[in-house]
């Protein structure tokens, strides 16, 4: 599955991880394959499940 990053970004955020957030903007390109960047995504405190189930449809590109 492929993530926008502005939406991990927001979803950073709204939890109140905005160093976080600064972080994954800095390192994480546009889009995210959640399989592919799963590894960048730990180090976030993300996992590929969690942001499925967190952003739905909506965050997801394909």
């Amino acid at each position: 599955m492929k993530i926008e990053k502005a939406k991990i970004v927001e979803l950073l955020r709204s939890r109140g991880d905005n160093a976080m957030a600064q972080e994954a903007d800095k390192r994480l390109p546009p889009q995210i394959d959640t399989d592919q960047h799963a590894e960048q995504l730990s180090k976030l405190g993300l996992s590929p499940q969690d942001l499925i189930a967190k952003l739905g449809s909506g965050g997801l590109l394909s």
